[in-house]
């Protein structure tokens, strides 16, 4: 049986996406009845040489976008950046999951053997469409919403397994 590109992709990056603007609410009612400041918060790191909240916040939305994109053969939104909000963290958020819904099988699928090549401060890094998605895209998706998730249920948000997953896509 064929690996469907668009099953392993856009479900799954709406899956995520959504499951993290539910995460930012939570992080965003957290932050209100601690009086935190957004700035401390969206700051924190789990180690001091990795990125914070914020810049993995963005790494997911920039994998999930990029990743569709490429796939696709169309150019990702562009995103502003500098977001230092929970609230601007959270429409980036929906900006993402806005774009990666808007693909459908039929952009995707036959996507599997499409050179992708991914630019590099070290150079070009190039992958079929499927080594891009399955070895790439996905895993740095997934380390980048993990480690996210965990800064957030390491200072207390009350955030469990099935925040991170989220609700499955139905068959």
């Amino acid at each position: 049986m064929t690996l469907s590109m668009y099953k392993a992709s856009v479900p799954v990056f709406v899956q995520f996406l959504t499951s993290m603007s539910a995460v930012l609410d939570k992080a965003q009612a957290f932050a209100d009845a601690k009086k935190l400041d957004q700035a401390v918060l969206l700051g924190l790191r789990v180690y001091p040489d990795m990125f914070p909240l914020a810049r993995q916040i963005a790494a997911v939305t920039d994998h999930a976008t990029r990743a569709t994109a490429r796939l696709a053969g169309v150019e990702p939104p562009a995103f502003e950046g500098n977001e230092a909000t929970i609230s601007a963290l959270k429409a980036r958020v929906e900006k993402a999951l806005a774009f990666v819904k808007g693909f459908g099988p039929e952009q995707i699928d036959g996507s599997e053997d499409k050179e992708v090549v991914f630019k590099t401060p070290r150079g070009d890094l190039k992958f079929t469409g499927q080594q891009f998605l399955i070895n790439f895209s996905l895993p740095n998706f997934y380390f980048h919403a993990t480690t996210a998730y965990n800064i957030l249920r390491g200072i207390g948000v009350e955030i469990g397994k099935r925040d991170f997953m989220g609700t499955p896509p139905q068959a």
